[in-house]
């Protein structure tokens, strides 16, 4: 029986909306779903995106007109931002308020419109009531009460919520039930973003229309690459949104610093992107700044920078002159001859605007926790031989981890005590991408086939090519990790197939 974590009572709802009316609806009809409608340039402005602190209730509901699912806050359909300082506590009620009986398919049948929570990135407990996607799920009608404890020295960043339903994963996250999670304190490792401009980029998916035409007007409305793109033989299936909206307007005066926050929320799209004014100046990925492990690295400029599904990247950018046209796009991502198309789009279109005063975010205060290794450690962990191997595999009737297919009542595929770093490998023996992704914790790529990587950086999902393999150096050396977690490829459709197994850490 599965646990079912419930409370006595609700907490209250306290909202801080920064909401903006988002005049550019991307109002999508036909049959079968979504096509654009037509917007001034002046209604296509970026969305902000409501904020929440703890305590919270999020609702999963089913949309009345295309019986797909969302997640519900307050008056509004818009997934908040939830802000959490460290050493405190998140408190969400959860409730599923699912249709019972599913309009959507998942994988052949009616989705059995269970739902959970993982709070993807957070070093904290994976045991009930935290970050546990295996025990804690909801049928229609039944709440979940999640009681988070945030460490204090959990790396302030960019990380974000999505369901974690196995075998519904991919449908959800598709229909848009993520949101972003921002922990506070960033400040203390780049002073300067605290007098920018912060604005929270969250990426999903618009599937295009069957219709032909319908089709066409949308992959021209993003500019998409009608080429195929690398390898993959299929043809486009979606296109990235920003915010909810499709080619968004950034506004940013002339020579004005912004600090972006971007998560690629896709089931399986990868966003490689680049900003035609120049570079992002890199101060962390996936929710781990650069100095946290190495506190003399506080930014990197990159012309470009790849996304894969689930990573995030926080980055300080520069607006354009104002007689120039700019854009961030993604670009032509290869995902392998058996993978799925990929192809370059423009995503937003940076404006110039006038500046504007901007009143500083509060800063958290105190100083910023670091946690080195030092070079002799991990020179000496990546000496070791792998002391794991995870090699992906698949065929037509699944995907696997090192042969073998996941099920919810199979046993950890292998125990780690905490307390120690490793060097594990992760083998990609298909003919596509995988993006490998591990709960709980953050590790180091440090090699692609045994040649060492330009830059490496902590984060918790990474690209591992097709035919290749990539060296971790994984850091196991939390106390507050122990229990039940999950380590799986990222690719939502991969992960519900089976390309999923458990880890005890013990």
């Amino acid at each position: 029986m599965r646990h079912r974590n419930r409370a006595h009572s609700s907490p209250s709802l306290r909202v801080q909306t920064s909401q903006k009316v988002a005049l550019f609806i991307c109002t999508w009809v036909a049959a079968i779903g979504l096509v654009a409608a037509a917007a001034t340039a002046q209604d296509r402005l970026l969305p902000d995106l409501p904020e929440a602190k703890s305590p919270i209730t999020l609702i999963a509901a089913t949309h009345s007109v295309t019986g797909k699912s969302e997640f519900r806050y307050g008056d509004n359909n818009t997934s908040p931002v939830i802000r959490v300082e460290p050493g405190t506590v998140l408190n969400v009620e959860y409730k599923n308020e699912l249709a019972p009986q599913s309009k959507e398919d998942c994988f052949g049948h009616p989705c059995m419109q269970m739902t959970n929570l993982h709070f993807h990135g957070l070093h904290v407990s994976p045991n009930a009531p935290q970050d546990d996607v295996l025990d804690m799920m909801a049928s229609p009608g039944e709440t979940l009460h999640y009681s988070v404890q945030v460490p204090l020295q959990q790396p302030p960043g960019l990380y974000w919520y999505h369901t974690h339903s196995h075998g519904e994963s991919y449908v959800q996250d598709l229909d848009g039930m993520s949101g972003a999670i921002v922990i506070e304190g960033i400040e203390r490792y780049v002073p300067e973003v605290a007098k920018m401009r912060e604005r929270i980029l969250m990426l999903r998916d618009l599937v295009l229309p069957d219709d032909p035409a319908e089709r066409k007007t949308v992959m021209a409305s993003v500019a998409m690459q009608t080429a195929h793109c690398g390898s993959a033989k299929e043809d486009p299936e979606r296109a990235f949104t920003i915010n909810g909206s499709v080619r968004p307007q950034i506004d940013i005066p002339p020579g004005e610093r912004q600090f972006w926050r971007i998560v690629n929320a896709s089931p399986d799209l990868y966003a490689d992107l680049e900003l035609d004014s120049g570079s992002f100046e890199v101060v962390a990925l996936d929710g781990m700044p650069l100095a946290y492990h190495d506190p003399s690295i506080r930014k990197r400029s990159m012309s470009h920078i790849l996304v894969p599904p689930a990573g995030r990247v926080e980055a300080i950018v520069t607006g354009p002159s104002a007689d120039s046209h700019a854009a961030l796009r993604s670009r032509c991502f290869d995902t392998g001859p058996d993978g799925d198309s990929n192809p370059a789009m423009v995503l937003a279109d940076v404006v110039s605007v006038k500046p504007s005063s901007l009143e500083a975010r509060p800063a958290l205060g105190g100083s910023p926790v670091y946690a080195t290794f030092s070079p002799t450690t991990l020179k000496r962990v990546e000496a070791r031989d792998p002391q794991f191997v995870v090699t992906f595999t698949e065929d037509k009737q699944g995907f696997y981890i090192n042969g073998q297919k996941f099920e919810m009542n199979s046993g950890p595929m292998l125990t780690v005590d905490v307390g120690s770093l490793q060097r594990w490998r992760v083998t990609n023996s298909t003919k596509e991408v995988h993006p490998f992704h591990i709960h709980q914790v953050h590790f180091l790529p440090y090699a692609v086939d045994g040649n060492a990587m330009k830059d490496p950086a902590w984060v918790d999902t990474v690209n591992v090519p097709s035919g290749s393999s990539v060296d971790l150096v994984m850091d196991f050396t939390d106390p507050i990790i122990r229990g039940m977690s999950l380590f799986h490829c990222h690719l939502l459709k991969h992960e519900d197939k089976g390309m999923m197994a458990k880890i005890l850490f013990r």
